[in-house]
């Protein structure tokens, strides 16, 4: 059993405990952190949660194994290298940083004191989006081609004007950060590393806050293209289709944290002209939060690496910043 403790126990930190609390056998919450203490008493006490009055008192702890972060984004990184240190596994929700080299610096420090660190990226754990990818390796979807994909919705006006979320440099690039980030995820999961981005960025509802219209065009390293959009200030949606030479995949909806149901479309080899229906595909029920708490346990427990130096983890980071450079300089930009 994993004895962690949760650090920001706003909404997400707070799904993240109720995800697991009494239902899972290797990873249990024993303790939190929170800047606004007074707010988080009584669910904690509802969850056996002792609420400490800092980081760093969870850091020294001999009680504590691991912590997860759900707090904002531009404290990722120096959170994670502190807990490295201190010899603590780690679980950050997305994004890992806002800047790749410090992202790097984070992922080598857990490496360098041997603790395991993951990353919040739950549409992993999807099985619809694991069947998408069987289907480019076994070759039904045939080559790929091209992704596109859009997470949209309200968040411009969720929140009050001084909340952080509003904050440019907490949010770059507007719906990217707290959206965008788990498409691209997922895209690199099914594609491979992004070579080159071009991205056009503005806010062009409030008079205050973060980009609210965010849109991007991506070549992958392998060759395939994508197209990514984030809108905020709109009704709540997303989606992600898969094209091969052979048929495509697409996932979507209203509602993302479900089980996720699959359309499929294949061309017919001997009428391809055939319009054909789309098949629905269902998975059994999975609660994403829950697996990817439990597979950072159990791999913390193996002392067993996630996030990797170089790996996809990092590489999303470089990607939102060169989406952020192109939407600045107006041309394409080579993720490095």
């Amino acid at each position: 059993m994993i004895r962690a403790a949760i650090v920001g126990i706003g909404t997400w930190g707070r799904n993240l405990v109720a995800a697991v609390q009494g239902k899972s056998e290797v990873i249990r919450f024993v303790a939190g952190a929170t800047r606004t203490p007074a707010k988080a008493a009584e669910f904690c006490k509802q969850h056996g949660i002792e609420l400490v009055d800092s980081y760093g008192s969870l850091l020294s702890s001999k009680n504590v194994d691991a912590v997860v972060l759900a707090t904002p984004h531009s404290m990722h990184c120096a959170q994670i290298i502190a807990a490295a240190k201190a010899g603590k596994h780690v679980f950050v929700e997305k994004p890992l940083g806002v800047d790749a080299a410090s992202a790097a610096q984070a992922v080598e420090a857990c490496a360098k004191n041997k603790v395991t660190l993951a990353v919040g990226y739950n549409w992993r754990f999807q099985p619809a989006l694991a069947e998408a990818k069987r289907m480019l390796e076994d070759g039904r979807l045939g080559k790929l081609l091209h992704i596109e994909g859009n997470f949209c919705g309200p968040s411009a006006y969720r929140f009050a004007r001084a909340h952080w979320r509003h904050d440019r440099d907490e949010v770059p690039a507007g719906g990217m950060t707290g959206r965008g980030v788990h498409v691209v995820d997922a895209m690199l999961y099914l594609a491979g590393h992004i070579g080159s981005v071009f991205a056009q960025s503005d806010r062009l509802v409030q008079d205050h806050g973060a980009d609210d219209t965010t849109s991007m065009l991506l070549r992958f390293k392998a060759g395939a293209t994508g197209y990514l959009g984030t809108v905020i200030a709109t009704a709540e949606t997303w989606r992600m289709q898969v094209f091969g030479s052979k048929g495509w995949v697409e996932v979507g909806g209203v509602e993302h944290l479900h089980t996720w149901e699959m359309k499929a479309c294949f061309i017919d080899p001997a009428e391809v002209v055939r319009k054909r229906q789309p098949e629905t595909l269902t998975f059994a029920k999975t609660s994403t939060e829950r697996a990817e708490l439990e597979h950072f346990a159990k791999a913390a427990m193996a002392r067993r690496p996630i996030a990797l130096p170089g790996g996809d983890e990092v590489h999303n980071v470089a990607v939102l910043e060169a989406i952020v450079r192109s939407a600045h300089e107006g041309k394409r930009i080579a993720v490095d």
